[in-house]
């Protein structure tokens, strides 16, 4: 990547802003007055959300202890959040405000929490937003579900446009130079279970992440979007057809390898939140049929530390075979236990998956670690991903839990230097990381020709997507979460960076605090990406944490946004 080019499209990119230093804060001369508020509610049909924190029945005067006790038993549970037009799964950009956890007598302040929100229903919605919040000057937030783990879906101050309840579906067949088949279309705010229960009924499998709840037209698909059918079919970002979407200047226009390419492009993996808001998106669908499957788990109390890690790093030599196989494998392990829940075979029997894993299975034997495993084999994709990712609707991913960082591990790293790489694992586990691994292989769109997106080009090398987790505990010092986190950026990831050299992460599942991010998470289509923002967004009007130009923005601690 040339840094001279960078610098001279963030420079054009900081003078378009020069006129507008900062955003309008709450507590500004230039607020907006309770008149014009209304007078935007009307215009989008009294859909405008003023927020009210859903912690507040756990703070004064508001306080009612049995529904701040059950509120509190709920909060890690994604549907606490989902059909909130505020509340996110990425507790450190709540940043405390009317937390459940705190004390009765602490205020409850909205604090980074968005301070209105449309809750859109159509384009003219959209439109009515953007425009309002150009013309006085307050930050624009785009959001869904809410799972963002970078704070993408909210910000002090700010008026977020909720595109959850965009949820049309519409199958079809469709035909132009690049693709002739099957293919949906679906409104910003379908999520992941409500597109597969559909598919399924159609006969049908689309590519949807592991979290039944994520939307799948947002930062999902539009950061890259990694799936259970990825060793199959590729990532989410390689699905795309079409987008609709309205543009920073208020204006809706289609999006697709034909007509506006640039921006299609963009949004099929180049970062979600900021080159429009998607209001629908098409991608391709294919044949549903028999998925099998597999759970093992082994425990480290069985046997001593040293045979539990030559077991976890030969489990990595027999990676690549597994995932050739046409596996996708989830795992996870700790200083305690390793976990395979699950490896996802499309159309494959029980068999088969019983002959890819036999390999390793020979290898726990010869190691005398005692194991569980079991074999599954479904009709339908549904009933494999209800057993392993649900139950559905919510699935088994909790919200509110763990900070993150990640790193994409070439398959040539695994190859050749897995000793390396394994000394790295082991001293991050052994170090209190809950160290997750998403094997697959995405390099065949890009291989076909097939395709053509923004997907970081390290996805196209990688054989493992690791993330590393460190538990969030909503009722610790904030400075111990702080001292997590800085342990995430300053140590754990750099180990991993430094056995992976020249590769990158998976935005959506990072650290928000990646130094470097224009190579780490964009590679070298970050030049592109960012010409492309400045043709459609020239003021920079929409903005995501460590997305493409954000680097002309600095929030500060207390949410303002102003130009750097």
């Amino acid at each position: 990547m040339k840094f001279s080019t960078i610098a001279a499209l963030v420079a054009q990119s900081s003078m378009a802003l020069a006129s507008k230093s900062c955003h309008c804060f709450p507590g500004d001369s230039c607020w907006p007055s309770t008149k014009a508020w209304s007078n935007l509610n009307s215009t989008v049909g009294g859909r405008l959300i003023s927020t009210v924190p859903i912690g507040t029945p756990c703070h004064d005067p508001t306080f009612n202890a049995a529904e701040c006790a059950n509120l509190q038993s709920e909060w890690t549970l994604p549907q606490t959040h989902l059909d909130s037009s505020s509340s996110v799964m990425a507790p450190y950009f709540a940043n405390q405000s009317c937390d459940p956890f705190t004390a009765e007598s602490k205020p409850c302040l909205l604090g980074n929490y968005v301070r209105y929100a449309i809750n859109m229903s159509t384009v003219d919605d959209v439109i009515a937003g953007i425009k309002f919040a150009e013309s006085n000057n307050i930050r624009f937030v785009i959001r869904n579900t809410g799972h963002d783990f970078l704070g993408r879906s909210t910000g002090a101050g700010a008026l977020s446009v909720w595109t959850h309840y965009l949820k049309d579906i519409e199958f079809q067949e469709w035909s132009d130079r690049h693709y002739q088949g099957s293919a949906v279309k679906i409104g910003a705010g379908i999520e992941g279970y409500e597109i597969l229960e559909a598919a399924s009924a159609k006969g049908l499998v689309v590519v949807g992440g592991e979290c039944p709840t994520v939307g799948i037209a947002g930062g999902y698909t539009q950061g890259g979007g990694h799936s259970a059918l990825s060793t199959e079919f590729g990532l989410a970002a390689d699905q795309t057809l079409q987008f609709e979407v309205v543009t920073a200047s208020g204006v809706l226009v289609t999006a697709s390898r034909t007509e506006n390419s640039d921006l299609y492009w963009a949004l099929s993996g180049g970062g979600g939140g900021n080159y429009g808001v998607v209001v629908s998106m098409t991608v391709k669908t294919y044949p549903d049929t028999m998925v099998s499957g597999a759970g093992l788990q082994f425990a480290a109390a069985y046997t001593t530390t040293d045979i539990f890690y030559k077991a976890v790093a030969e489990f990595h030599t027999l990676l690549p075979a597994m995932v050739d196989n046409g596996t996708m494998v989830v795992y996870y392990f700790t200083d305690a236990y390793f976990i395979i829940n699950p490896l996802t075979a499309y159309n494959k029997t029980s068999a088969e998956v019983k002959a890819i894993l036999s390999p390793f299975i020979a290898v726990l034997n010869s190691l005398s670690i005692p194991f569980e495993v079991a074999y599954t084999e479904f009709a339908t994709y549904e009933e494999h991903y209800a057993t392993y990712m649900g139950p559905l609707p919510y699935g088994n991913i909790g919200a509110e839990e763990y900070q993150f960082g990640s790193r994409l591990v070439p398959r040539s790293v695994v190859q050749d230097n897995n000793d390396g790489l394994q000394a790295v694992l082991r001293n991050i586990t052994e170090n209190g990381v809950l160290l997750v691994g998403i094997a697959t292989d995405v390099s065949a769109p890009v291989k076909s020709g097939n395709v053509s997106n923004a997907v970081l080009p390290a996805w196209r090398d990688a054989l493992i997507h690791t993330y590393l987790t460190t538990a969030w505990d909503s009722t610790a010092p904030w400075s111990d979460m702080i001292h997590e986190q800085d342990l995430m950026t300053d140590e754990f990831v750099p180990q991993l960076e430094a056995v992976t050299p020249g590769s990158g992460a998976y935005m959506n599942e990072a650290d928000f605090r990646q130094p470097n991010f224009q190579d780490v998470f964009f590679g070298a289509n970050y030049p592109a990406l960012l010409a492309i923002k400045l043709k459609w967004d020239p003021n920079s009007f929409f903005y995501a944490t460590k997305g493409v130009g954000s680097e002309v923005w600095n929030v500060a601690n207390d949410g303002r946004m102003c130009r750097v």
